[in-house]
């Protein structure tokens, strides 16, 4: 056996210690499973080139280069993605694009399989350790080089890309280095090996050197840069989980980070750049707009937020915007972090809760119009209930009532009162000749030229048909038979015209006085009604003495102090 195909065994074991390495030192997440899988392909090639000189069976080396040349086939596609997260581009990688990336690969590595009419590689000497390559092989390698080609432009792109973070760009690099040492060697195997392996001795290991090599860039990005670091991974998975948009932009305004809540209302990736002006002219905004901005624009270590409305498809959502810098040790700007906080909702309630204390309102003010018009009514109907409907006058229900109250308390406190009592004379012969029309009239007329001669605070009420009575507060003898005469006296002068006589209609009347002004043996009384009704009959007797005396004139009470404290007792 030729001492050098230990080479490849030996470069196995390294890749598998370097894999057990990266495996001991980082924490598994689902990006780490992805590296070994790719790690794994890459252990193969040189495990199955040294296994394919341990037999002599063909068949058994037939399987093991075999195998070699579907872990590179394969190979190029996990390249091709691990270069993918490494600069950042995985969140633009849908499923369906990944599923696209991996077709090639798996196509060439069924052909490798199927080696149809020994189109892949043909045995040399009875065997595969010598061998020769058919057309198929050059397709596998056309299917490494795109690989290797679309790797470049994807790593270039990042790192002339003014979106892409100086520390993504510095990790392209150093797998540029590593994608060129993998290139050189895989090259001077395929010239030396395959190109001119009818001229040359067999180099076994020089792509499994470039493998290895080239790993060994991949680990430095992974350790150095912590690109599977699962703190990083967790933070990102927290942020996700936040139901609040996330942007991190960085010093040129660039989003380094955008959380999966971000993405439900506004179209930004990572690597996009985020201009704040732009994007508050395509949303309304609620508050002050240029002093928001402005606040922004001088990256000021302060907090400053204001609320904006995004319209999406068909969607009106309301957001709370935050605005916060990011700052170094330094305190020097180093970029912002925006938050959009979701407050739809309460925007909801508050505009649902407005429009329900409107119609509570509204409601509020039909109660108070319709209890305004039930507190009209009811005096409306308390004045028809106290009031006479002819004469405007009040009744004797409003007059008993008052009187139960007043009389009550002048007598508590000594204050002299007097009742009058008039009665229209001869009004029965009035309503005979006239009517009854002009008996109204001339009751009306009556009591308007009654209120025009007393105080406004005498009481003037109808006490039954032509009979009106006054109660006249604070008035003594004297006083209550001037107000008396002047009553009399306006009713005589007052001429009612009737409508079909040429002559106007003069009445008179007749008037009862009591007084009541010693209380010397006085006390109040236990029953006031039925004191009130011996005062009303006492002024209903003087009444009576003056239409007895010949009518329009005054009379007074003869009603003596002894009766009246035997009425009180």
């Amino acid at each position: 056996m030729n001492p050098l195909v230990w080479y490849d065994l030996f470069l196995f074991v390294l890749l598998f210690g370097v894999g057990v390495y990266v495996f001991a030192t980082v924490r598994i997440t689902n990006l780490h499973k992805v590296y070994f899988l790719f790690h794994g392909l890459m252990m193969l090639w040189p495990f199955c080139q040294f296994a394919s000189t341990l037999t002599n069976d063909s068949g058994l080396q037939l399987f093991y280069v075999t195998l070699s040349f579907v872990a590179v086939s394969l190979l190029g596609s996990g390249w091709l993605l691990l270069t993918i997260f490494i600069t950042g581009y995985s969140e633009r990688l849908s499923a369906k694009g990944t599923f696209l990336l991996f077709v090639p690969a798996v196509i060439g590595a069924i052909g490798v399989v199927a080696n149809p009419w020994n189109e892949f590689v043909i045995p040399l000497e009875g065997g595969y350790i010598e061998r020769d390559y058919g057309p198929w092989f050059w397709v596998v390698m056309v299917i490494l080089v795109s690989y290797f080609l679309a790797s470049l432009v994807v790593l270039f792109r990042a790192v002339y890309s003014s979106q892409t973070s100086a520390m993504i760009k510095k990790q392209v690099r150093i797998t540029l280095w590593g994608i060129f040492v993998l290139a050189v060697f895989a090259t001077i195997d395929a010239i030396l090996n395959v190109v001119l392996a009818r001229w040359l001795p067999i180099i076994p290991g020089m792509t499994s050197l470039g493998i290895f090599l080239s790993d060994l860039f991949f680990v430095y990005v992974i350790k150095r840069y912590n690109v599977f670091d699962l703190v990083s991974i967790a933070h990102e998975d927290v942020i996700n989980t936040i139901p609040y948009g996330i942007l991190v932009l960085d010093e040129n305004e660039v989003i380094v980070e955008a959380n999966k809540a971000s993405r439900s209302f506004m179209d930004l990736h990572v690597g996009d750049s985020f201009d704040m002006e732009v994007f508050l002219e395509s949303v309304q905004v609620v508050g002050s707009c240029q002093a928001f901005v402005n606040h922004y624009k001088k990256k000021e270590n302060t907090l400053s937020q204001i609320e904006v409305i995004v319209e999406r498809d068909n969607n009106i959502r309301h957001f709370i915007l935050q605005s916060s810098p990011i700052v170094d040790s330094a305190l020097v700007p180093i970029g912002h972090i925006l938050t959009f906080q979701d407050v739809s909702q309460e925007r909801f309630y508050v505009k649902e809760m407005n429009r329900q204390n409107e119609t509570l309102q509204e409601r509020n003010q039909a109660l108070d119009l319709i209890r305004q018009e039930l507190s009209e009514a009811n005096r409306k109907l308390e004045e028809l209930a106290l009031t006479d409907s002819l004469t405007n006058c009040y009744n004797r229900r409003y007059l008993t009532q008052h009187l139960n109250h007043e009389v009550i308390t002048n007598i508590q406190y000594k204050t002299p009162f007097s009742l009058l009592l008039l009665d229209i004379d001869y009004f029965k012969a009035i309503n005979d000749r006239y009517g009854h029309v002009i008996g109204d009239e001339v009751l009306v007329r009556t009591a308007e030229a009654v209120k025009q001669s007393i105080r406004s605070t005498d009481i003037l009420t109808r006490y039954g048909g032509e009979e009106f009575m006054i109660y006249l507060p604070h008035t003594e003898h004297d006083l209550a038979n001037q107000i008396a005469e002047r009553v009399r006296t306006a009713v005589e002068s007052n001429l009612i015209m009737v409508d079909h006589e040429s002559t106007q209609v003069s009445i008179t009347i007749s008037i009862g006085i009591l007084s009541f002004e010693d209380f010397e043996v006085v006390h109040v009384p236990d029953n006031p009604e039925g004191y009130l009704t011996q005062l009303f009959a006492a002024v209903d007797k003087a009444l009576y003495q003056a239409k007895q005396n010949g009518r329009n004139r005054v009379e007074f009470a003869e009603f003596e102090i002894r009766g009246v404290a035997e009425l009180s007792n």
